[in-house]
């Protein structure tokens, strides 16, 4: 009996020692081993059952995520509101209310009250009420709020709902948009997850700078709201809710962007009243390059991509495509620079260049010109001779000085205040191009290339010296020039063949010329603030970088009178009269598209003439051959615009 008694003893003492264990588990482990497995970022950091048993009884609703908000250069919201709105908690059908409230608050939200019940019986988690068809929750006036604050209902709240982006705002490319990526996160992210400053639900930037500013922006944490129910979807009264939110109180930041927001939304609706399908338009300021507007069509529709990688809502302002002859400006200020031609010089165009192919766009030709005339009447034979007077290097160089064949926006290459790694804010703008690039295998079949033990000597020894990698450049420029003759030549300074140019580059072009030869970096944010409008760091207007040298001042002052010849009497004169007398160059650029002949249009310039305030850059692509010139008249109505907006 005795024997009995301990085995049984012994065997009770077995069970209770392993729920024991399971308790301790529970308590002392992070999570549940299946949330484990299914998530494993998202249960470390202790507190498992603790926050198991909380999430039983209360419902979390999020009212503000806590990221940062965009301005425009005099402070007026860009992104960013606050309104009261209905959110919905998943309260049992039969403990909601009185049939009679029921009534009113469908009455209040427009719907019957049989669509109100199946709507809320549907609800799972708490959510904010939103018409169909309509992304942002409802928004409240103040009459609504006062009824539905006098109904007795359990389950629903008026709650201040922070929108992203304001009821007229049109999304724009330059600041791009957010989305869920989960993948990304645990990629880039993986320690914020695991320490609960991220959420693999959270929005991201994808494009623009949402997604350049994204580690800034996203900010300490989200503000929520707490509603406590019991195991069956009951009210846990007495507790009601409970507001959570980041108790620092410089968030969420401020991006005080270069933008002005009027002129911005007024071109917007200029270009789309002139049925602008697909193009850009670019307005810098003629003092710094900071960009005062930037728009690009097809018009951004985040969450509506046609394509797989979206390529079709890509920011055309900041694509590099064929600039045709606005790169005549270019090709003049090398042969100036280079002492292959004087202003006073003339030459004869009959129409035909005799080779290559090439003639003028000009049927007979424009007769005897001189250089500035040519400019102005936009002359293939004019710019094909000087092009041939001058060695591939040389164009290049001019080329360099100006800024084309490399990325123009503002960035740094380093970490900087609390930026901890380099910046670039338009992250993805694409380099300009002047000849074909060079691959490795081009420059290893030239026998220039070393082996890869030979280069990797040579990487060590120059960071001895502080050399740099000069000699592999040069190898890779004479593998390029190698390749480039008097018909490439000719064509690259006409704006074709390899030569590409976005309409960020071309208006900074006109920018740089206007400041007599230094390039500058045109900028799209000026500073971020804390939320009390403290600075927390400055983005001051900088000079390129990488650009060693400038062209002379009068290389500068030839190409603006030469400019001004375009408008006043040349290929432009369709556009001189307006509320600003305006200077600029056109230009049309062969290419095709699905195999169709197309062209691309171009016009660059700036206004006032006397006392420039603006330099603009407008392309329209892919436009049937013999099209009229719709670019020219766009950068007219931009300038009209810009001068009515300054008044």
């Amino acid at each position: 009996m005795i024997k009995r008694i301990s085995i049984a003893a012994c065997f009770i003492s077995l069970i209770m020692v392993v729920y024991i264990g399971r308790l301790a588990w529970i308590q002392l482990m992070p999570g549940s081993t299946s949330a484990a497995v299914l998530s494993p970022l998202a249960n470390r950091g202790g507190g498992g059952w603790q926050r198991l048993s909380v999430q039983q009884r209360q419902r979390n609703l999020v009212l503000d995520t806590g990221r940062g908000d965009f301005y425009d250069r005099y402070g007026k919201s860009i992104t960013g509101e606050t309104y009261s709105a209905i959110a919905l908690f998943p309260v049992r059908a039969d403990l909601r209310g009185q049939e009679e409230d029921l009534s009113e608050l469908s009455r209040l939200l427009g719907v019957t009250k049989e669509q109100l019940q199946q709507k809320w019986d549907a609800v799972r988690e708490p959510v904010f009420w939103k018409a169909d068809g309509v992304q942002a929750p409802l928004r409240l006036t103040n009459d609504q709020i006062t009824r539905l604050k006098k109904l007795q209902l359990n389950g629903i709240r008026v709650l201040p709902y922070r929108n992203r982006y304001l009821p007229d705002f049109e999304a724009k490319h330059l600041i791009g948009f957010t989305s869920q990526h989960p993948e990304w996160l645990q990629a880039n992210h993986a320690e914020e997850l695991i320490n609960g400053k991220r959420k693999l639900v959270d929005q991201v930037g994808g494009s623009g700078l949402e997604k350049s500013l994204d580690k800034m922006l996203h900010g300490v944490g989200a503000t929520s709201v707490s509603y406590f129910l019991d195991g069956r979807n009951a009210p846990m009264h007495g507790l009601d809710m409970r507001i959570t939110q980041p108790g620092n109180r410089y968030y969420p930041l401020k991006a005080m962007t270069t933008i002005d927001l009027q002129l911005q939304n007024e071109i917007e609706a200029y270009v789309d009243a002139q049925g602008l399908k697909e193009g850009a338009i670019v307005v810098l300021d003629a003092s710094n390059a900071d960009i005062v507007a930037m728009v690009s069509r097809p018009q951004l529709k985040p969450g509506q991509f046609l394509s797989s990688d979206g390529s079709e809502w890509a920011n055309h302002a900041i694509k590099a495509v064929a600039p045709g002859s606005v790169f005549k400006l270019v090709a003049e200020a090398a042969a100036l620079e280079a002492g292959v031609v004087n202003q006073h010089e003339t030459f004869f165009c009959n129409g035909e260049y005799g080779k290559y192919g090439l003639s003028c766009w000009k049927e007979g030709g424009h007769g005897r010109l001189t250089l500035q005339e040519g400019l102005a009447q936009s002359c293939n034979i004019v710019f094909a001779t000087l092009a041939e007077r001058l060695q591939a290097k040389e164009l290049k160089r001019t080329a360099d000085l100006l800024g084309i064949g490399q990325q123009a926006g503002w960035h740094r290459d380093e970490g900087f205040g609390p930026f901890t790694t380099p910046l670039r804010l338009l992250e993805e703008e694409e380099r300009g191009q002047l000849f074909a690039p060079v691959t490795s295998k081009l420059v290893r079949d030239s026998g220039g290339e070393k082996g890869e033990h030979e280069q990797e000597k040579d990487k060590h020894s120059a960071k001895r010296s502080g050399k740099s990698d000069a000699a592999q450049k040069a190898r890779e420029e004479a593998v390029m020039f190698a390749g480039v003759d008097g018909g490439v030549l000719a064509q690259s300074a006409l704006g074709q063949r390899d030569v590409r140019m976005s309409p960020l580059q071309a208006a900074n072009l006109i920018v740089t010329l206007l400041n007599e030869g230094r390039v500058m970096e045109p900028r799209l944010v000026s500073e971020i603030r804390y939320a009390n409008g403290q600075r927390m760091v400055k983005l001051p207007a900088q000079r390129a970088q990488a650009i060693r040298g400038r062209i002379k001042p009068a290389t500068a002052h030839a190409l603006l009178r030469g400019m001004q010849a375009v408008v006043d009497h040349g290929t432009g004169r369709s556009i001189r009269q307006g509320l600003w007398a305006v200077a600029g160059k056109s230009g049309t650029a062969e290419t095709t598209q699905a195999g169709i002949a197309r062209n691309h249009q171009w016009f660059a310039g700036y206004g006032p003439v006397k006392s420039p305030r603006y330099a603009v850059a407008v392309l329209v692509e892919n436009k049937p051959p013999g099209s009229s010139h719709q670019a020219t008249k766009l950068f007219r109505g931009v300038m009209d615009i810009a001068a009515r907006h300054s008044k």
